[in-house]
């Protein structure tokens, strides 16, 4: 069955896209639908990469409402910043060491860096050995790592057992 269905709910969200942009139920619409569907996942599921599971859901969702409040106080911070005098901004680059290597919850990392006012991840280095990090305003970069390594990197790291 599972050669057959790989990936059921991609091929569930393949049919419901197919359907919405031809606008019709008509049984030739939904029969190529269901074909499309079924066979996109079982054609390229020798190029999906493996990545790691989430073994503990219920920390995924606690990770979110910890992004969720952090971006909204850098949100603050940054305004502040900007606000403020020009003198206090001193924006700095630096690397974020890993401790993790799989390929999921190191971009998922990135992106959080990313998706928190006043940094950006640049680069994932070669190996995924660390994250090249932009920050808008650091004093100390030393502080940001331990800020980063202490609230998501190691929540990760539980969440994906890695």
């Amino acid at each position: 069955m599972n050669k057959l269905l790989p990936a059921p709910i991609l091929s569930l969200f393949l049919l419901i896209i197919w359907l919405l942009l031809f606008n019709s139920v008509s049984p030739g619409v939904v029969l190529l639908g269901i074909i499309v569907a079924l066979s996109i996942p079982i054609l390229f599921k020798p190029a999906w990469p493996n990545f790691a599971t989430v073994k503990k859901p219920h920390l995924a969702v606690v990770y979110f409402f910890i992004l969720l409040y952090d971006i909204i106080i850098a949100n603050f911070k940054v305004a502040v910043l900007i606000v403020g005098k020009r003198r206090s901004i001193k924006p700095a680059f630096f690397v974020f060491p890993l401790d993790m290597k799989e390929e999921l919850p190191v971009t998922i990392l990135a992106s959080t860096i990313t998706l928190t006012p006043g940094t950006v991840s640049c680069e994932i280095t070669r190996g995924r050995k660390g994250i090249l990090i932009h920050a808008f305003s650091e004093e100390d970069p030393n502080e940001v790592i331990e800020t980063i390594r202490h609230r998501y990197e190691r929540r990760l790291k539980e969440i994906f057992q890695c």
